[in-house]
């Protein structure tokens, strides 16, 4: 071999050795630079590759009614979800996806493509969709465990308990009310992914348990809300009316029994109601009541010392000029004593029965009874009614004030002042939820009976619930709500509503009844409320009979006998066999 071409060799085997060497030392430094100075960071990312840290809420709380009874629940289901980056054929999927969870196509693709790393395609699907979308086996579709609200009563005090949204947040009645209380608890939990992306460990159970949200008990009873929702939906169809709201309360205490409001609502299903429907109209909808307010004219004319039962107002025949508007009664009535002006519920009568009270009597004491603001119920969105001071009333408000016009009120309202009447003149405030209850079960707090004031004397009280036994009398307007076996009294109500323009519109009624069973030992009282019916419109007759299904079937339900008689004993027992079909109304 030539010097030369030796001289070849070794220089190309240097320079191979020295591109190694030079190779390998790049090798070095890089491993050195990962070790020493992105150790850290390599470590997070490789960690956050099989670890994700999620945050979620524990279970909304429980509502039930006063007997614990299920209300509202929170019951697990399952969501789907998508992770755009490992979807191998975007148009395959999306529509597979919508066939089965039938969505739009052309959304679901622009879900399937997003730059985002995790997208929903459709919360709380039910078993039977989740199940053929996990036997497709798509690639970059998951399921994420998730909770949804469900109402197991269906229709029952749907616009008192409201309902939640997707996310679980309450949006209406005591569902919104009380979210604070009802909402889970949130917190961050772990979950290790393998290789393929598949979840081996989810350590969440603990938490969940202990983070759902306290439970509400009602004072709400199912059955009883059962039995108002019922008469007031027979009646809405008898007379074509546009809706009604029913409230039966306990007066001695002021706990509502039953709320209902006509049409019903689903809270199940409340997207495909308007919002019209939604709400709770008892609590949140002013009206003039009409004749119903007499009775606390009536209370305001004997507290004031000025009359009794009596006590003679002469009703000008039936026609009573004041200023330049004209009032009439129904019938052409002369002398008629207080306990006839109730009987027979003249407006002329009431008239004359506030012009001796005088203004300010009469608007402290409707104020007492509490109109003109609000009750402090908790519920959302009451309503505090209008009741102008009396310095800013005419003479004609005045007058239409003591018979119910020129006055609005809430149907809560009327009950809770009726209530104080049947409660010897102590005023009591409303309530709808008796407790709050931890996820164990143990009592957070609890919320009884609270007096809010004595609006008129024990005498004045019992004297006018003597007089309003005549209404359902014969003779009165309110002989149909008269009950078998029990005493009963009460009053009807019957108001012209007001148009767009703000004038009385002449084919527009509001028809209630009000009363209180049984007279001597009040168990409940009881308002019906009729919105625009049709056909008929007296209070009277289209009020009457639904208070008296609901008064007879409550009072059954409750165990409370009839007066001793031989024939109320007898009536008694004819109604034992619906007491029994009353309590063993299933869970719709």
């Amino acid at each position: 071999m030539k010097t030369t071409e030796a001289n070849g060799i070794n220089f190309r085997i240097t320079a191979v050795a020295v591109l190694f060497a030079l190779l390998f030392l790049g090798i070095a430094v890089k491993v050195i630079y990962l070790q020493v100075f992105c150790g850290e960071w390599l470590s997070r990312k490789a960690v956050g590759q099989i670890e994700k840290t999620l945050t979620t809420c524990g279970k909304r709380g429980m509502i039930y009614d006063t007997r614990l009874r299920e209300m509202a629940v929170s019951v697990d289901t399952t969501s789907v979800a998508a992770y755009p980056r490992q979807i191998h054929d975007t148009d395959e999927t999306a529509s597979a996806l919508s066939g089965i969870l039938q969505m739009p196509p052309d959304p679901l693709r622009l879900k399937l493509i997003s730059r985002r790393s995790f997208v929903w395609i459709r919360r709380q699907v039910p078993p039977k969709e989740e199940k053929a979308v996990r036997e497709l086996k798509l690639a970059g579709i998951d399921f994420i465990p998730d909770t949804g609200r469900y109402y197991p009563n269906s229709t029952r005090a749907g616009q008192l308990i409201g309902f939640t949204g997707i996310d679980g947040r309450g949006l209406e009645g005591l569902e919104f009310y009380y979210n604070e209380q009802l909402r889970g608890k949130a917190y961050q939990f772990t979950v290790l992914k393998d290789a393929l992306g598949k979840k081996f460990e989810a350590e969440n159970e603990y938490h969940a348990a202990r983070s759902s949200g306290n439970n509400l008990v009602l004072t709400i009873d199912r059955t009883i809300q059962y039995i108002a929702e019922n008469a007031l939906s027979e009646t809405l169809a008898s007379f074509s009316a546009r809706s009604g709201m029913a409230i039966v309360m306990d007066p001695k205490t002021g706990a509502i029994l039953a709320l209902a409001n006509g049409p019903l609502f689903n809270p199940n299903s409340y997207r495909q109601f308007t919002r019209e429907c939604w709400r709770n109209r008892a609590i949140t909808d002013p009206f003039e009541p009409g004749s119903t307010m007499k009775v606390f004219s009536a209370a305001a004319a004997i507290e004031s010392g000025g009359c009794t039962p009596n006590t003679i107002f002469f009703c000008e025949n039936g026609k009573y000029r004041i200023g330049d508007d004209v009032v009439h009664d129904t019938h052409p009535y002369g002398w008629l004593s207080l306990q006839k002006i109730i009987k027979h519920s003249s407006n002329i009568g009431a008239i004359k029965m506030g012009e001796m009270v005088g203004p300010e009597v009469l608007y402290r004491t409707l104020r007492d009874f509490g109109f003109g603001q609000k009750t402090g119920i908790d519920c959302p969105g009451e309503t505090p009614g209008n009741l102008l001071p009396f310095e800013k009333w005419s003479k004609i408000d005045a007058g239409a004030i003591s018979f119910g016009h020129g006055i609005s009120v809430s149907a809560l309202q009327l009950i809770t002042a009726l209530s104080a009447i049947a409660n010897r003149g102590v005023l009591m405030k409303p309530y709808v939820v008796r407790a709050i209850t931890d996820p164990g079960g143990g009592l957070v707090r609890s919320f009884g009976p609270c007096k809010v004031r004595q609006v008129v004397s024990e005498k004045t009280a019992d004297t006018v619930k003597k007089m309003m036994v005549s209404v359902v009398q014969s003779g009165g307007t309110g002989v149909r709500a008269a009950l078998d076996g029990y005493s009963v009294c009460g009053k009807t109500g019957t108001s012209q509503k007001l148009n767009e323009k703000g004038e009385y519109a002449g084919d527009a009624y509001i028809a209630s009844f009000m009363g209180i069973v049984p007279v001597e030992n009040p168990r409940v009282a009881i308002l019906v409320v009729i919105d625009e019916p049709r056909k008929d419109h007296y209070g009277g007759t289209v009020a009457g009979p639904a208070f008296r299904k609901i008064a007879r079937e409550t009072l059954n339900y409750m165990n409370v006998p009839p007066q001793n008689s031989t024939e109320r004993l007898t009536a008694f027992l004819k109604t034992r066999s619906s007491v029994e079909t009353i309590r063993a109304y299933p869970a719709p």
